[in-house]
């Protein structure tokens, strides 16, 4: 039992009903959720020695107090962990680092003519998801495919409502222009039952289908929809052949790899589909003291918890909480999850290609963590820096003669960018054109106060933009090395008989404080690779919001001319139409029927737009 006197009375007085307990360290951090049956029950095993998992008495070692959420059952603390563990992201857990970027396609049958749409997130609407994919370019692809053979319409909803004529999808025949009435409702849903099809994986019922609406077109003298169902029924059995990969199974399985190397798991996901590998997904590896069931156990919980299960689930071994787990899954999928463990036949054939897989993604992130630990010691060493350059700080500047001027700061730890680290700058005491000035205002408030410091300051620019930073860190008596980065024409002169002069492609040049030539690193060097890839990254981010407030600015001067529309009036066009070309191009009509705009101001807009002739939009 743990010696303090609080945490005991705690452990011994833990209800004996199903629930999650939440263990908490010296500082009152969330180090590690888990859920019980009875947690009385668990949280004793931890100090009698039933719990032999080699993390138990890590654990111990570090926890200072603990909390208790009772539930009804059991199946509620898995779902109550599962939240829990999302929401603190306790260190201990295992956690799936990228559990929100699963791609889908989304579809909503509730639209008179719905679309396809590629989304990252499920949410809770009555729309139909088909995926996951295993990265943005498959389902990019396979949106590609779809639209090719099943001719949806692509424009979002608001160009949809107020297009004028019909767009280039159209002329290029990847789309029936609905938006103007071009096919009827009921062609348009043959469509869409088709494209559902598909995607859910009934082939046979798909071809089979179109066969029949074949020959009906066919029987019917409609020799051009025939000849556009055959070319259809081409492309579908064409794809459906380029299967590499077909189970003796007709059933739909996802099935979970792992390799795992001095405490450092690495986990795949093959997707089975009607018997056919249709992709897969890796996850970034995880270093954990616990088990490979309590991973599985993990694993399942926070990949379903977004996805929908297959009927099938093949593991590489049995896991704690199977059959709540399973009860949780039957109900999302409102159908039976059956969990297999493989031991031979072609199922285990399976598991050891998903296991291949993972030990493969494991190399290839090994292989890319030694390259930017390389690249870290490259610039200590070529650019004299105090120490490994582990969290690197670059700021830049955009604007357009100094007006929405604004700056930029991304962070990088170990060769990685750090998002929530970066932040924006509206610059506030300069609107006249000087680089100088502006870079002089970030950096004065990034490094005024607290915060982490950098190992290493990047300023995108050359020696003035360096010696701009350099002189604001003195003034705020603060030490950091700082190295300005810039592209430089390299020229070359040539003598024969006269001289001439030729110009070269532009290099990357690095800076340092008080050396009067810059310095050239290896144009092939992993560590150029690495101060381009962050100096880009700041770039990106500046000109990103630059034009954010620059197209507001561009939205509000147009609005702004007409005669009593207020800031309330563009606020609820804006909401209403989307964007100030819908505006700009709807009918007397549409605008008389904007929720809050009166008849008369409705005139005074449509009179405006169309009278006006010089429009910088």
């Amino acid at each position: 039992m743990p010696e303090n006197t609080e945490l005991k009375e705690k452990f011994l007085s833990a209800p004996r009903l199903p629930g999650v307990y939440m263990m908490k360290d010296a500082q009152g951090r969330i180090i590690y959720i888990g859920k019980a049956n009875n947690l009385k029950n668990r949280i004793g095993s931890y100090f009698t020695g039933k719990d032999t998992r080699p993390m138990a008495p890590f654990l111990l070692t570090r926890i200072v107090d603990v909390e208790f959420i009772t539930t009804s059952t059991p199946k509620e603390a898995l779902i109550l962990e599962n939240n829990l563990i999302k929401k603190y992201r306790p260190r201990y857990n295992v956690l799936l680092r990228d559990d929100k970027t699963y791609y889908h396609l989304s579809l909503d049958p509730a639209e008179k003519y719905p679309r396809l749409r590629l989304v990252r997130k499920r949410v809770n609407d009555a729309a139909l998801y088909f995926g996951p994919y295993p990265s943005g370019m498959a389902a990019k692809e396979t949106l590609k495919f779809v639209q090719q053979i099943f001719p949806l319409r692509s424009c979002r909803n608001l160009d949809f409502k107020f297009r004028s004529r019909p767009c280039l999808e159209y002329q290029i025949g990847r789309c029936l222009a609905p938006c103007k009435g071009l096919v009827d409702e009921k062609d348009y849903s043959m469509l869409v039952e088709g494209t559902v099809a598909f995607l859910q994986g009934h082939r046979k019922e798909l071809i089979s289908g179109l066969n029949k609406q074949m020959e009906e077109a066919s029987s019917n003298l409609n020799y051009e929809e025939a000849a556009r169902l055959r070319d259809r029924l081409f492309a579908l059995k064409h794809a459906l052949e380029k299967q590499h990969v077909d189970s003796v199974t007709e059933k739909d399985q996802d099935v979970l790899g792992v390799y795992a190397d001095a405490g450092v798991y690495s986990l795949c996901l093959l997707f089975i589909r009607s018997g056919k590998l249709m992709g897969s997904k890796s996850f970034t590896p995880v270093k954990t003291k616990a088990d490979l069931s309590e991973i599985v156990s993990s694993v399942l919980q926070q990949y379903y918890e977004s996805n929908n299960p297959p009927e099938e689930i093949i593991l590489p071994c049995n896991f704690p909480d199977e059959k709540v787990i399973a009860e949780w899954l039957a109900d999302k999928k409102r159908k039976g999850v059956v969990f297999t463990i493989a031991m031979r036949g072609a199922k285990k054939a399976l598991l050891d290609m998903a296991c291949a897989n993972a030990r493969e993604n494991f190399m290839v992130l090994q292989k890319k963590e030694e390259q930017k630990n390389t690249a870290l010691v490259i610039l200590r060493d070529k650019l004299a820096l105090e120490k490994l350059p582990q969290r690197v700080e670059c700021f830049d500047i955009s604007n357009i003669g100094g007006k929405n001027a604004v700056g930029s700061m991304v962070v990088f730890q170990n060769g990685e960018p750090v998002k929530s680290g970066y932040r924006r700058f509206r610059v506030k005491t300069i609107d006249a054109p000087d680089d100088y000035g502006m870079m002089r205002e970030v950096l004065a408030r990034r490094f005024t106060g607290t915060g982490t410091m950098p190992d290493l300051l990047v300023v995108d620019g050359g020696k003035g933009h360096l010696n701009i930073a350099l002189s604001v860190l003195k003034d705020l008596k603060i030490k950091l090395d700082v190295i300005g980065l810039a592209k430089e024409e390299h020229r070359m002169f040539f003598s024969k008989g006269s001289v001439k002069e030729k110009t070269l492609k532009c290099q990357d040049r690095v800076y340092l404080p008080g050396r009067k030539n810059a310095v050239s690193l290896a144009s092939s060097s992993s560590a150029l690779t690495l101060l381009q890839h962050v100096r880009d990254e700041a770039h990106r981010f500046a000109v990103s919001y630059h034009r954010r407030l620059r197209q507001k600015d561009d939205l509000k001067s147009i609005l702004d001319e007409i005669p009593d529309v207020g800031s309330r009036h563009k606020n609820m066009l804006l909401r209403h139409f989307g964007s100030v070309k819908n505006i700009r191009e709807a009918s007397l009509e549409d605008l008389r029927n904007t929720p809050g705009l009166d008849k008369k101001l409705a005139q005074k807009i449509y009179s405006y737009f169309r009278n006006e002739r010089d429009y910088s939009r």
